[in-house]
């Protein structure tokens, strides 16, 4: 199949090209990049689609998702282990209406993530590339207990993480502040739970909003930094410089601080129909300050050369699945062009989970996960809500408006 557009965007934060095509192959990689009509002159049997007026790029990355975050549910009792893994499937499949061909999951039920994975290499099902967690793990009545595993003392994270890794963890996720300046985990804690990821020779993720608990998950060395929302240039500087990745998640925390707002304006704080939701409202005076840190500071943080990994982090009953496409649009109107805001969803991603052999950018021999959306998206981020069509391995799986799922042509 020849893929053609005006436009197309490599995802290395730099280049774009004009009126190029891309080949693909039958064993699902890029096979060849060229000027249109010299591609459809060398392989007149393929088929050949050319957008216009379009933008081609590689399909993009969610590197902070939970795809089976049930527990927002209104009727959550209702979610057994087989309700819980078709909420999860339905939710990895909108990722292809958003252009998302990879996901990076950070905390899902137990075994969901690894036996999505399993029915989608037997060709049971049809779902972007997924790199998972097991559950997160706090201190006891840490952040997220209710969710994620309990353990304290450096020797008994050293012992979950090798039963997560031995039931097929593929990263580590650490929970260590909430909404105080009080951290949870010791020093002592961190640095035996990275110690123990990298000596098995897995990478580990850490949610940390508040100091000093950023500076203390920069000194045990995580590979990510979830979020760290109140982080100062100096903490950017120290990222950079050691080459953790940051994972901003500007859209979570300005859609809590709008509903907030929002409930509070109209609804004097009622009650939401949201058990989640309805424990966030009360931290309202955290949300504003946060929206802010993003808004004032995150050009001047991504200046500094941290590598920003692009994550949505969407939980909440009723809020937006995995909405990438408006997490870029925050980072472009907080400062950075949309060819930069591409990379965070592409190429970065590839590096920081090892897979940049693979996918991440439109290049001859990596994998034909591509998007096309209308306009030029060099100029206007909002393009990447208009998508044409995204390819997994060279073939459709969303092709204007029809979400393609299963085997063979049948789709939905």
């Amino acid at each position: 199949m020849i893929i053609a557009a005006r436009y197309l965007m490599t995802g290395d934060g730099r280049s774009v090209l004009e009126n190029k095509a891309v080949l693909t192959g039958a064993d699902g990689k890029i096979k060849r990049i060229g000027a249109k009509e010299t591609l459809r002159k060398d392989f007149p049997e393929e088929e050949y689609k050319d957008y216009g007026d379009a933008t081609l790029l590689p399909g993009l990355f969610d590197m902070h998702v939970h795809l089976a975050y049930w527990y927002s549910q209104p009727d959550s009792f209702n979610y057994g282990p087989q309700l819980v893994m078709l909420y999860a499937l339905q939710h990895a499949q909108s990722a292809f209406e958003r252009g998302i061909t990879s996901v990076r999951d950070m905390s899902s039920a137990h075994g969901v993530c690894k036996n999505l994975k399993l029915a989608a290499e037997k060709g049971f099902v049809t779902i972007p590339h997924i790199t998972h967690t097991d559950t997160g793990m706090c201190m006891s009545g840490g952040h997220g207990w209710e969710e994620v595993a309990q353990v304290d003392g450096p020797w008994e994270v050293r012992r979950e993480i090798r039963r997560q890794v031995r039931d097929g963890a593929e990263w580590v996720k650490i929970l260590t502040t909430h909404r105080s300046h009080i951290p949870e985990y010791t020093q002592e804690e961190l640095d035996a739970a990275v110690d123990e990821c990298h000596r098995r020779g897995i990478k580990c993720g850490v949610h940390a909003g508040t100091n000093p608990g950023i500076q203390m998950c920069i000194d045990a060395g995580f590979d990510t930094i979830e979020h760290a929302t109140f982080m100062t240039l100096d903490h950017a500087k120290q990222m950079a410089e050691k080459g953790i990745a940051w994972t901003p998640t500007i859209m979570a925390y300005t859609l809590l601080y709008d509903i907030c707002k929002e409930n509070l304006e109209k609804n004097a704080g009622a009650p939401v129909n949201d058990p989640v939701m309805q424990k966030e409202m009360k931290d309202y005076q955290y949300f504003e300050p946060a929206y802010r840190a993003y808004k004032e500071h995150f050009k001047e943080f991504y200046d500094t050369g941290i590598t920003v990994i692009a994550g949505t982090d969407m939980v909440m009953y009723q809020s937006p699945l995995l909405p990438l496409p408006r997490e870029l649009q925050y980072m472009v109107e907080y400062g950075i062009t949309p060819v930069q805001a591409i990379q965070t969803a592409t190429s970065n991603p590839a590096k920081v989970l090892g897979v940049e052999d693979e996918r991440g950018l439109v290049k001859e021999g990596l994998d034909a996960d591509l998007l096309v959306v209308g306009g030029d998206l060099s100029k206007d981020i909002t393009c990447l809500n208009d998508v044409k069509l995204v390819t997994l391995g060279g073939r459709k799986v969303f092709e204007n408006g029809i979400r393609y799922v299963g085997t063979g042509n049948m789709f939905m």
